[in-house]
């Protein structure tokens, strides 16, 4: 039987399930990683972003779903939420831990594209 060599992004999916597995309580679900991503690409670009322009994004769930989900990044202290100047809205940002996963993230990808 001959063997086919993995692609690089399946090195990299096996290489995150590794981080997911040391990280148990820091596991992410597919929305929690879709907010997460756009809150550090909104960082990235120094943009704020407010708890509300994430709760609209329908494509991602309901209000209430993306409001708990929000509430599960901060008690797994990926984000904060910040109020803005006149206290009325709250900006979204990343923790240094959520800024870590992403170097690490980084150096999976860096990994799996100098193995395949």
């Amino acid at each position: 039987m001959s063997t086919i060599k993995s692609s690089s992004y399946i090195l990299f999916l096996n290489l995150m399930d590794v981080l997911d597995r040391i990280n148990p309580g820091k596991r992410l679900d597919s929305i929690e990683k879709s907010l997460l991503d756009k809150i550090v690409l909104s960082f990235h670009e120094n943009q704020s972003i407010l708890v509300g322009d994430l709760i609209s994004m329908a494509e991602l769930g309901s209000q209430a779903t993306l409001h708990g989900r929000l509430k599960n990044l901060s008690a797994m202290g990926y984000i904060k939420m910040v109020a803005n100047e006149d206290g009325r809205k709250k900006e979204v940002v990343p923790t240094k831990i959520a800024i870590k996963r992403y170097e690490e993230m980084s150096k999976c990808l860096d990994k799996a594209v100098k193995a395949s």
